[in-house]
């Protein structure tokens, strides 16, 4: 069991060193100077080159690639004497203590470092961590909504296999999987946020907490209700479409046969002996959906005015903050990652085969 984990833990290394590389690489050949959205279109040639210098623009392209994936790595090599240096371990910049001295270099453990943002000069890890826990709150909130009515609906469409409720299930469901998340969020908004507003007592804008003149900062959880619900309705539909095939196929099984066979009820049968066989690609679907949530939640929170990582991300590619985004698809990549690796994980203590294969 231990080399099963061990090889799944260097395989998930490997897949964010290759997200680091092509994150890295890809937005370094994008149009635009970083200088210029620092100091403005009048900057003159002294000061970008000035600018340049400060970032490490002026190196050479694969310098600045292993210093990016210096400054990530939480155990990184600097040089302690030398202050001009990229590689010199400011304290400022770095979070973390010396290791292994090594004359004038060190090996430090330290905090990735994802540098500062072009536009308000703030460590792009202290705006992660103001706003990835409404973003996580939102996404376990879609995926909760989702998990509980995909897996009732799903059940009840394998029960009535064939139905008119069966087969309008899956209209529905192909079409929650096929409309993107940026329309169902503008058809919600409208349609619950201001035509039926009166009834719903529901905005549609609004942010996890939100500032009153008297009483300071509050939490509005109402204003949680439409994003969850228009980033749930992707998954929902696919919970929705496997749990009843997975459901089916269990019911076709000879237990089952055997089971009613020996005059058990229809509810002893679902509950008892087939749901929880029918449930495990459910789980896994699950638990790859909530990381994929955290990811796919940019547009669903700009539209609502979700102040969650989403609505950072989309407001720094509206500026060319190029910091920002980056560092938030490095953690978007490593939640899904690291997800992953836990699922696949678990699913070498449940299933002893999947440690075979």
């Amino acid at each position: 069991m231990g080399k099963y984990i061990l090889s799944k833990i260097i395989y998930s290394i490997i897949v964010l060193w290759g997200v680091v590389t092509a994150i890295f690489f890809l937005f370094n050949v994008l149009p635009g100077d970083p200088a210029t959205i620092i100091l403005g279109q009048r900057a003159n040639k002294e000061q970008v080159e000035a600018i340049h210098k400060d970032l490490g623009l002026d190196l050479p392209i694969l310098t600045q690639y292993f210093l990016y994936l210096n400054d990530l790595s939480p155990l990184s090599i600097h040089t302690s004497e030398d202050r001009t240096s990229h590689w010199f371990y400011d304290t400022e910049k770095y979070t973390g203590f010396t290791l292994i001295p090594l004359g004038n270099k060190q090996v430090v453990l330290k905090m990735p470092y994802l540098r500062r943002s072009y536009i308000t000069k703030r460590p792009v890890s202290e705006i992660i961590l103001e706003t990835l826990p409404e973003t996580a709150v939102l996404a376990f909130s879609s995926i909760i909504i989702a998990s509980v009515l995909g897996i009732l609906l799903g059940i009840l469409a394998a029960i009535k296999f064939n139905s008119w409720y069966d087969k309008v299930s899956l209209v529905l469901s192909v079409l929650g999987m096929a409309a993107p998340s940026f329309f169902v969020g503008l058809i919600i908004a409208w349609l619950f946020g201001y035509v039926l507003r009166d009834y719903t007592g529901l905005s549609p804008t609004g942010s996890l907490f939100e500032l009153d003149v008297w009483e300071g900062e509050k939490i509005q959880l109402k204003n949680l209700i439409l994003p969850a619900i228009t980033l749930g309705v992707r998954p929902l539909a696919i919970i929705v479409q496997l749990m009843r095939s997975s459901l089916l196929d269990v019911l076709s099984q000879d237990y089952i046969r055997t089971a009613r066979a020996k005059g058990l009820s229809g509810y002893a049968i679902i509950f008892k002996h087939a749901l929880k066989n029918a449930l495990n690609p459910v789980i896994t679907t699950i638990s790859g959906w909530f990381a994929g949530l955290m990811a796919g939640a940019v547009f669903v929170e700009y539209i609502f005015n979700w102040k969650g990582i989403g609505y950072e991300v989309y407001e720094a590619l509206s500026k060319n903050d190029l910091p920002v985004v980056m560092g938030s698809t490095l953690v978007f990549a490593t939640i899904f990652v690291f997800t992953n690796m836990l699922v696949d994980i678990l699913y070498g203590f449940l299933d002893p085969r999947v440690r075979i294969r």
